[in-house]
């Protein structure tokens, strides 16, 4: 008999099956010889997040927010992230069509970082645009993953390079400026799958650039899931207007990430880091995003 009981953190769950011997009875009925499992690292783990003794507030910008496991990979790779910071996060979910030019200041002022998942269609993006908004002018630390950038760069596009009416072919293809757009070699006649890029790519990160400091490296490797790419015809207009381009694909033609400078830190990536997290090693995209973060709250509660 292996008891299953109700336990407060899910990565506990380990812990308490291996009080029932799981692993040594797993082994001995499929004949496996292994050695004895080590659990140490993954105790010392478990240590670190029992004392979390901070909170940081996080918005997360969504139209699925009322399904929340529809964003569970962000979601713990932001928990992981925490444990490493002995931060407990709490997720603010923001419905993305609620967010109106009227109210948008509002809903997002309380908290200490936005973060805007992957997604498609048009539904609630120009309230993921106004998140991006007001991240970029309050200086409110901002994670913007595969769609998250791309609302970041139209909302640069709009705000800040006077391209009136900049939006990506997804949500208007008669859109003046298609600062999103497909790739050169992509058109309306391929079938759907053959327009996307799926898996790991590489990426070459700029020097001096957030994504450095994040990942201690300039060559890594992402993976990702969408079809619409920064359209290369806009790189000069927006880097010239303060927004940084700091990786690309090795031969730089592809634009991956993206940053303004001036904020402490906003950053847009093309690809999906969530997918790398892990419970005891975090992302180090989402562990810079945290940090950020909870400078940011420790700065607003000094200030009281």
């Amino acid at each position: 008999m292996i008891e299953n009981q109700t336990i407060p953190v899910l990565y506990e769950a380990p812990i308490m099956l291996e009080k029932s011997h799981f692993s040594e009875i797993v082994c001995r009925e499929l004949n496996i010889n292994a050695p004895n499992i080590n659990l140490t690292e993954w105790n010392k783990m478990l240590d670190r997040i029992r004392l979390c003794d901070k909170v940081v507030r996080i918005g997360l910008v969504g139209k699925y927010v009322k399904l929340h496991d529809a964003y569970l990979s962000v979601m713990e790779a932001l928990q992981h992230a925490g444990y490493e910071l002995g931060t407990k996060i709490k997720i603010k979910w923001i419905d993305s069509e609620t967010l109106k030019p009227g109210n948008y200041e509002k809903l997002l002022s309380d908290c200490a970082g936005i973060i805007i998942p992957g997604g498609f269609g048009n539904r609630g993006i120009e309230g993921k645009i106004l998140a991006a908004r007001y991240a970029r002018e309050n200086n409110v630390p901002y994670l913007g993953l595969c769609l998250g950038m791309q609302v970041a760069v139209i909302e640069f596009a709009r705000n800040v390079c006077g391209l009136q009416g900049a939006n990506s072919r997804e949500f208007d293809e008669k859109a003046e400026h298609l600062v999103i757009d497909f790739m050169p070699d992509q058109n309306d006649t391929i079938a759907k799958g053959g327009t996307m890029r799926l898996g790991s790519y590489p990426c070459k990160i700029v020097s001096g650039s957030i994504m450095e400091k994040c990942y201690q490296t300039n060559m890594i490797a992402e993976r990702h899931r969408h079809r619409y790419e920064f359209n290369n015809q806009y790189r000069e207009i927006l880097t010239k207007n303060g927004m940084k381009i700091s990786g690309t694909s090795p031969d730089g033609s592809i634009v991956e990430t993206v940053e303004i400078p001036e904020n402490d830190f906003f950053v847009g990536v093309q690809f999906h880091p969530e997918f790398k997290s892990r419970p005891n090693r975090a992302h180090p995209l989402f562990k810079g995003f945290i940090a950020a973060a909870l400078k940011k709250t420790e700065n607003v509660n000094d200030s009281l």
